[in-house]
């Protein structure tokens, strides 16, 4: 018997159980379906993340204040310390301590514009900033926003731009300025409508009166989901001394001259830094601050993308193994209902080799087709995700194939078993069974 006659007599047995057939199908359909949705979802997410990664500026590093980690050492050695060597080591801690509260920060205006200027090879641009919620409120219309307090540079180092008016410029921070700049979610906020231009309107932040002198072009969500248009800008020492009160900055984004440079330009801040803050070693123990660069930033996020794949696809993979174990159970029923069939067909001169391709093409058929439906199904899924709930989502070529040739491998190795039973029957038995 050739194969164009195997596969004939092979889907004749399958044409005659459409419902089982269909019915063993669905295991392989919902698992080829799940992981062509899965690894669309993840490529999704990490082209988010690299978008909202880039959208923040490029070749940047992120200067943050930082509590010393010195004085956990210090505390675990405190029983075998002196009064006072647990005294120098506190203070001496104290000294460099840094980040954890306000308190604790060190950094400053004057540190951000040092850096600026002493490594012009390395650093093309440093933009201090304060952050703080506040209340907003223009007319009847209320809400709480984030507000910004930003230098000149802040445009240029976090890849953000103005629409409409102008940004804060140094006559501003020169003279503590009450004038501000809003981005398309505030003015959805006082106005209901993003559209709206605030340029020349007076709003009201923590009961102060700012004039808005610009609308920021909008950005999106950022990489940790966050609304980056749900933003005021006010010049940084507005924020510093009319809002927050405090002499100190809350981080420092810097933009390095190249990517080539930031290694060095993260090498040149810390030794700037601790000199200047009268660090003691052991470094970066003793750090009062924390610089992590783009790429750190991107890595990570990509790094909880893919393992939150990976667990999703495992789940998937274990779909098409209880598929196949389907195939399996099924493929059996059929050898044990069509005995008598395969003892005639022995009994007429076909070979065990052609009962065992007979069962491995009906194996593989159920297999090769579920999982064309599976692909269907599954980029259906994903474009319905994309369209719907406006998930993005990325169908990969190459997954969409490895799907296919898994789907047929697991009818092909569930299949083996049933096949050899098949085979193996012996024709005068075959013919007796009842």
């Amino acid at each position: 018997m050739n194969l164009l006659e195997s596969m004939r007599v092979a889907l004749r047995g399958l044409a005659s159980n459409k419902m089982r057939t269909a019915l063993t199908m669905l295991g392989i359909i919902i698992g080829v379906a799940v992981v062509i949705l899965v690894v669309a979802i993840g490529q999704g997410a990490q082209k988010n993340v690299e978008d909202a990664v880039n959208s923040l500026g490029t070749n940047m590093l992120m200067i943050w204040p930082e509590r010393s980690r010195v004085r956990l050492t210090a505390a675990t050695h405190s029983s075998t310390s002196t009064n006072t060597t647990s005294t120098n080591s506190t203070s001496s801690s104290s000294a460099g301590g840094g980040g954890g509260g306000q308190s604790d920060n060190r950094l400053t205006l004057d540190d951000a514009k040092l850096i600026a200027q002493n490594f012009p090879k390395s650093i093309a641009a440093v933009a201090p900033q304060v952050r703080s919620n506040v209340q907003i409120r223009m007319g009847a219309n209320n809400s709480t926003t984030s507000v910004i307090g930003a230098t000149p540079d802040y445009p240029f180092v976090n890849n953000a731009s103005v629409d409409r008016g102008r940004f804060i410029s140094d006559y501003d921070i020169n003279g503590s300025l009450k004038v501000a700049v809003c981005g398309t979610t505030i003015a959805d906020k006082l106005t209901n409508d993003p559209t709206t231009d605030l340029t020349g309107q007076t709003i009201s932040i923590n009961n102060q009166d700012y004039t808005v002198v610009g609308m920021l072009a909008p950005k999106g969500a950022g990489a940790f989901g966050q609304d980056q248009d749900d933003i005021i800008i006010v010049p940084i020492t507005t924020a510093m001394h009319r809002i927050l009160n405090t002499p100190y900055i809350s981080f420092m984004s810097v933009r390095c001259t190249t990517q080539k440079m930031m290694p060095l330009a993260q090498e040149e801040i810390a030794d700037f830094l601790r000199a200047r803050h009268h660090l003691q070693p052991p470094f970066p123990d003793n750090d009062d601050f924390n610089i992590r660069s783009q790429t750190e930033l991107m890595a990570r996020q990509e790094s909880i993308a893919t393992t939150m794949t990976s667990l999703l696809s495992a789940v998937a993979i274990i779909s098409l193994i209880v598929g196949g174990i389907g195939i399996m159970n099924i493929m059996l029923v059929s050898v044990t209902e069509r005995t008598r069939e395969i003892g005639i067909r022995k009994a007429i001169g076909a070979t065990p080799r052609d009962i065992l391709l007979q069962f491995l093409i009906e194996a593989s058929i159920i297999s090769i087709l579920g999982g064309i439906f599976g692909i269907l199904l599954g980029i259906g899924c994903s474009n319905l995700m994309s369209s719907i709930a406006h998930w993005n989502t990325i169908v990969n070529p190459t997954a969409v194939v490895v799907a296919l040739i898994v789907s047929a491998g697991v009818g092909l190795f569930f299949g083996i078993y049933p096949a050899n039973k098949a085979a193996g029957l012996h024709p005068i038995d075959a013919l007796r069974y009842e």
